[in-house]
This record gives C-alpha cells, sequence and structure tokens, in this order.
C-alpha cells in the first residue's frame, strides 16, 4: 500500500513509533527512524532489513529544530523525498499535581510533545508543499480535550497538538498534503509502566492487560497515510471507536 514512499518517523526506537516504523517499512514504505538513542534505533533498523524491509537512522532531539530539520534533509538524501512524516515523539514524565511540578520539567515536556510537532511540520511542510503532496500523522490523544490530574503539561501539550494539526490543514489542505491526527487510546508501551507507578488518576489504575499493543496504533497510521483516510484531514481520527477500528481492518 506504502510501496516506494519515503517516512520519517520520530521517537522511532521504541513504543508506537517502533511498531510504525515496523508495519510502514512491511507495507513498502522507505523509512528514516529519529530518536534520541542511536543503539535502539540500530536495532529496529536491523529488524526491519532483515525482515527485507528499506531503513536507516538518525539521532535527533526534537526539541531541537536543527535536529529535526537534519533528519528530514536525511530523509530526502536517502530517499530523494519526503512522502509521510509521523511526529510521534512524546513524554508524560515526571507525572505530579500541578502545585508539586517542577518549572523545568514541565517546561521540558512541552519542548517535546508541542514544539517537537511544530518542528517536524516547519522542516517537512515547505518540501511537501513543493513537491505537492505528502501526509503527516500526528499523535494525538483523548488527553487533547479531557483534563486528568497530574497530567497538565501532558494535557496540555496533546491540546496544543490538535490544535497545530487544524492549522496545519488550514494553510496546506489545498495545496496537496494532508496533516490529520491519530488518538490512539491507552497502549501497553513504557509510558503506561510510568503512568501506573504515579498512582494518579484513573489511568494509573488500569491493568497493562487493559491497553492495546502498539501494533494497532501502527496500523491506523499507515492506514491515514492512504487516500482511503483523505475525508479525515484536519481532525483527530480515533481507534477508540468501533468505527475507526473496523476503517483500519483491526476489527
Amino acid at each position: 500500500m506504502l510501496e516506494n514512499k519515503a517516512a520519517l518517523i520520530t521517537g522511532a526506537s521504541r513504543g508506537i513509533g517502533e511498531a510504525a516504523a515496523m508495519e510502514l517499512a512491511a507495507q513498502g514504505a522507505n523509512v528514516v527512524l529519529a530518536a534520541r538513542s542511536k543503539n535502539s534505533l540500530d536495532d529496529v533498523v536491523s529488524r526491519i532489513q532483515d525482515n527485507g524491509g528499506t531503513a536507516c537512522c538518525v539521532e535527533c532531539d526534537v526539541s531541537e529544530y536543527d535536529e529535526v530539520a537534519n533528519a528530514v534533509t536525511e530523509c530526502v538524501a536517502q530517499y530523494g523525498k519526503i512522502d509521510i512524516l509521523v511526529n510521534n515523539a512524546g513524554l508524560i514524565d515526571p507525572i505530579a499535581r500541578i502545585e508539586d511540578s517542577d518549572p523545568i520539567q514541565w517546561a521540558n515536556v512541552v519542548d517535546v510533545n508541542l514544539k517537537g510537532v511544530y518542528h517536524g511540520l516547519r522542516a517537512a511542510l515547505p518540501l511537501m508543499k513543493e513537491q505537492g503532496s505528502g501526509v503527516v500523522v500526528n499523535i494525538s490523544s483523548g488527553a487533547a480535550t479531557g483534563a486528568l490530574e497530574g497530567w497538565s503539561h501532558y494535557c496540555a501539550t496533546k491540546a496544543g497538538v490538535l490544535s497545530l494539526t487544524k492549522c496545519a490543514h488550514k494553510e496546506f489542505g489545498d495545496l496537496g498534503v494532508r496533516i490529520v491526527g491519530m488518538s490512539p487510546g491507552t497502549v501497553a508501551t513504557d509510558m503506561q509502566v510510568s503512568i501506573k507507578a504515579s498512582g494518579i488518576n484513573p489511568v494509573s489504575q488500569l491493568e497493562h492487560s487493559d491497553h492495546i499493543p502498539p501494533e494497532w496504533p501502527a496500523k491506523a497510521i499507515a492506514w491515514l497515510c492512504t487516500e482511503a483516510a483523505a475525508e479525515y484531514s484536519g481532525t483527530d481520527f480515533s481507534i477508540k471507536t468501533e468505527e475507526g477500528r473496523r476503517l483500519v481492518g483491526l476489527n
């Protein structure tokens, strides 16, 4: 379905990003994996190549614009274009009520979760505009519209990401470029370990078995990169609903 598409995935060393890289490569895309941990990226790249896929990686801290721009440049250098950007990198630690939060750590979450998405949009969208095509998938969350105790940093940044998705769609939607959010619900990743340990708010009370596997949102991301998902541009697509899962092929 994604044969010869060139894709850049941030936060690709684990969790949803890792699963998305594996899925996009399995569907024929040439992928660039970006994250802060080069060793972890090398392992994912090796597994993709062992399965017959095409992949490379680049160290990237999404809170730094120059590093994101370099990752986009690497995608174009390796594959001649950038067809897909998955803005996945994100943090939730440290979880704390506002009165207990550390201002520096709170701001760091903003740098990664919100500014990191902006950096990806800023670096990739001009190239996609020039190509006349491209898809950006921003990983969203129900936290964008629902407040949760201890998650002020996460809720605020995901609300910002939702607005960035809408703004980018307004500016680029008529230029052949699609920008869409993807809200997966709770996913069985390392982030849930931190949430469980915090003991704050109802999400921390869920068991690991209550969460969906990262392969589910990975399939949703791949589907959103196809023309079948065009009508959802500028919105947050959710796989928390039966209809969303059916469209992606999870039912």
